[in-house]
């Protein structure tokens, strides 16, 4: 049984879907404003490994992850380059599509814009107002926290200590009667895109498009809400207040990833270390990003640097000469060995512990070599079945064949490689031992591991 902690309570609960058999899950998708970074990448793959192995573990799945296309943001870059929110919006919404699938992330089934809902939005808002938990100002409609006896419940804070630093995390207003008092509809300014409503033109704010969105994709009480855990407030917070304060149920269950480190510190602009996704993704296999996401466990903080990624690349690198060498050996058909099975779901079974799920495939990896060099063929079969199988769980294809076209320099240096593997067997055979050394020796010198067995000689880079 499935179980995860859920960030409202801090504690380990099992998943028990509203629907038996089927899972409901929303998670924030991006604003696009700009290319996506690496918190953008390590917060969609979390949430697609959850998919994924939900799915593995046969629910019928239903996910819904949206796209922010109008915000302060948006409209402050269609200014800056003489375009328009609608053009931004287009353009960056492809540009984060497209790493995604380059990483291998499954489409969500669901994937709507705040746009298609502003009129869904003002309904929620019309319901908000009309229950006395919202109130018009000039500026706009602001919901009023201290209608909702647990505001602050799911960042486990009060709302006095809110309070005290509301400054910095929320847009203080004068208008507005409380500082934790959020914007559910802003009055329109000049220059910016507006919609109608019952307060006069503007547009929404920001929290209210994920309770329109997810209670009429998902329905009340959907399973999983999530996203990165620099959303929890206020963002996550604000939505909870909106969909309560509608006297409707809003998610069952909060899941939440940890943030990105890069070389040591907190990813963000004004460090300088803001790096995109596709100067990574054209540097690095982006198999190897997939890989150092499963080696962290979702809920901790994430290591990348050039270190983390030239180990994961490596690790990626023997899984793909297994695949490889498995693949050349013509083992019988057989399914995945069931202990190694029973061993990785365990592990994700147990707050989607992906470390330890890697753990037991690297671990069937291992098994299935010896196997094979022991000439033990139905044996290494099961064992090379099970760890494919499971990476594939992960959403990790395994063999050269998986990687991505090399450039042309790298072709040319493989052929090497492999001409001096050849002249190395050819010089054993010979019994030229000194020779075959020396080869070695070379190869050695350029990050190159030979492993030697009953079926012959491969090769990868450490």
């Amino acid at each position: 049984m499935l179980r995860f902690t859920d960030s409202l309570t801090g504690e380990k609960v099992e998943f028990t879907p509203r629907d038996p058999g089927k899972a409901s899950i929303y998670w924030c998708g991006p604003t696009v404003y700009d290319d996506p970074h690496l918190g953008h990448a390590r917060s969609t793959l979390a949430f697609d490994v959850l998919v994924r192995y939900l799915r593995w573990s046969d629910y019928d799945v239903c996910a819904v992850s949206n796209i922010t296309d109008i915000d302060d943001k948006i409209i402050n870059r269609a200014a800056a380059e003489g375009s328009s929110e609608p053009e931004v919006a287009g353009r960056y919404e492809a540009s984060f599509i497209g790493q995604m699938d380059r990483l291998n992330v499954a489409h969500p089934d669901l994937r709507p814009r705040a746009t298609e809902y502003v009129d869904r939005m003002v309904e929620v808002i019309g319901d908000l107002v009309d229950r006395g938990t919202a109130y018009t100002t000039a500026s706009g409609v602001y919901f009023d926290v201290d209608r909702l006896d647990d505001y602050g419940a799911l960042v486990g804070r009060s709302v006095e200590d809110l309070r005290e630093g509301a400054g910095a995390r929320v847009e203080v207003d004068d208008d507005k009667d409380d500082p934790l008092d959020f914007a559910l509809w802003k009055a329109a300014k000049p220059g910016e895109p507006t919609w109608d409503s019952p307060w006069g033109p503007g547009r929404p704010g920001w929290h209210i498009e994920c309770v329109a969105m997810s209670l009429h994709l998902l329905g009340d009480g959907f399973d999983i809400h999530g996203g990165g855990d620099d959303l929890v407030f206020p963002h996550h917070e604000n939505e909870r207040a909106e969909a309560l304060g509608c006297d409707r149920a809003f998610a069952r269950h909060w899941v939440h990833n940890g943030m990105v480190q890069v070389d040591g510190e907190k990813m963000s602009k004004s460090l300088g270390n803001f790096t995109t996704l596709d100067d990574l993704l054209n540097t690095w296999d982006p198999r190897a990003l997939r890989l150092l996401v499963l080696q962290t466990h979702y809920r901790r903080t994430m290591e990348v640097g050039s270190t983390t990624l030239d180990q994961s690349a490596a690790a990626l690198a023997r899984l793909d000469k297994f695949a490889d060498r498995m693949a050349a050996a013509d083992l019988p058909e057989t399914g995945p060995d069931a202990d190694v099975v029973a061993r990785f779901r365990s592990a994700m079974d147990d707050d989607l512990g992906s470390p330890q799920a890697l753990a037991v495939i690297f671990d069937a990896v291992r098994d299935a070599n010896r196997a094979l060099d022991a000439e033990d063929d139905a044996t290494a079969a099961g064992l090379h079945a099970a760890a494919t199988h499971l990476a594939g769980v992960l959403g990790l294809e395994l063999g050269s064949a998986a990687a991505p076209a090399r450039a042309v320099e790298d072709d040319v240096e493989t052929a090497e490689i492999d001409d001096l593997v050849d002249q190395r067997l050819v010089a054993k055979a010979a019994k030229d031992y000194g020779r075959a050394d020396r080869i070695r020796d070379k190869l050695t010198a350029r990050g190159i591991v030979l492993e030697d067995s009953a079926r012959g000689t491969s090769w990868h880079r450490g």
